[in-house]
């Protein structure tokens, strides 16, 4: 992990961001990031990235919630790199094998979602089946508008960790 650490280190500050990017949709979280090496390990990397997460606002936020797309989509609302894309279809892989009624119901629970909080429903989809996810949204739907983007930003914060990682063993 120390090799890719080094190579993260060793990227010029456009390609730090660019490569950030990946792993979490928020420019200034990315910008920050970049500005932020060099990292000693991994451990150190993830704990910056949380801890800038947590300091960043909601625009930042709803930002990195566009470059995902909906669960059971394949296209985000903002561009997303191939490996994004490709990070993204395996993090949703639960969906792969739902039954069209689950497929549907998931669809309509987005809708109701992004109609009722202005974002889309974010989960940390890795390793959840389909119904997982719905009883997730199920659950999530009634908060209130702030807990509920408190725990978005959470499952955000879950994925970037996830995709960190991923980034560092290509």
């Amino acid at each position: 992990m120390n090799q890719s650490i080094k190579w993260l280190n060793e990227l010029t500050r456009a390609d730090a961001e660019s490569e950030l990017l990946k792993c979490c949709g928020s420019r200034r979280w990315a910008q920050i990031m970049a500005g932020a090496r060099p990292f000693v390990d991994f451990s150190e990397l993830l704990s910056k990235a949380d801890d800038l997460w947590w300091s960043l606002g909601d625009a930042d936020w709803l930002e990195a919630f566009r470059a995902h797309p909906k669960i059971g989509e394949k296209k985000a609302a903002t561009a997303q790199s191939k490996e994004a894309q490709n990070w993204s279809a395996q993090e949703q892989s639960g969906v792969a094998n739902a039954s069209v009624q689950t497929i549907s119901e998931l669809a309509q629970r987005n809708r109701e979602y992004e109609d009722r909080f202005g974002f889309i429903f974010i989960v940390c989809a890795t390793g959840k089946s389909s119904d997982e996810m719905l009883a997730i949204i199920n659950a999530r739907i009634d908060n209130d508008h702030v807990t509920e983007l408190r725990m978005a930003a959470e499952e955000q914060r879950k994925i970037t960790r996830l995709r960190l990682e991923k980034l560092l063993n290509q």
